[in-house]
């Protein structure tokens, strides 16, 4: 009894292993992958986009303190905080929620909060109308032509 099991579960096997595989079933003609599905492919995102996430914003505590680029952190300036992005670079920051937009200068590092893909001073915050709710969903794109941001000459400047 246990010898025909086997052989059949060994013909079996064997049987399975010879089967062709299910063919991928192809889309109907004249549309461009799943209906109705949202999702923009890489290749057709513009150049210059950098991402989009929550963006946050800090300030009053933390005026007049040394960024990372080693300028004082002005709570009144269009400035922001990027992980990655190079000191003084402009980003454009659009607010998903209600159209408005501010380009900012890159000055700091962060934000070091999972999630958060920018961190904005507060006038920046101010221009996109986040103030209330203290969070927002944005997109970054570079500015135009990827210019580079004049950081202040004071900062620059050697002390007399």
């Amino acid at each position: 009894m246990r010898g025909r099991t086997a052989l059949l579960l060994l013909g079996m096997g064997l049987c399975a292993g010879c089967a062709s595989r299910a063919a991928k079933p192809q889309p109907p003609e004249g549309s461009s992958g799943g209906e109705g599905t949202k999702v923009t492919r890489r290749e057709k995102m513009p150049r210059n986009y950098l991402g989009e996430g929550l963006a946050s914003f800090y300030g009053p505590g933390l005026h007049g303190r040394p960024t990372a680029s080693g300028e004082k952190f002005n709570q009144n300036a269009l400035t922001a905080a990027h992980r990655t992005e190079r000191f003084g670079s402009c980003v454009k920051v659009m607010n998903m929620e209600n159209g408005r937009h501010v380009e900012v200068r890159v000055n700091d590092r962060g934000p070091f909060v999972d999630g958060r893909i920018i961190d904005l001073s507060k006038a920046a915050a101010k221009q996109l109308g986040m103030l209330d709710k203290g969070l927002a969903r944005v997109r970054l794109y570079r500015c135009g032509s990827d210019r580079v941001s004049h950081v202040p000459v004071e900062f620059w400047a050697v002390p007399a």
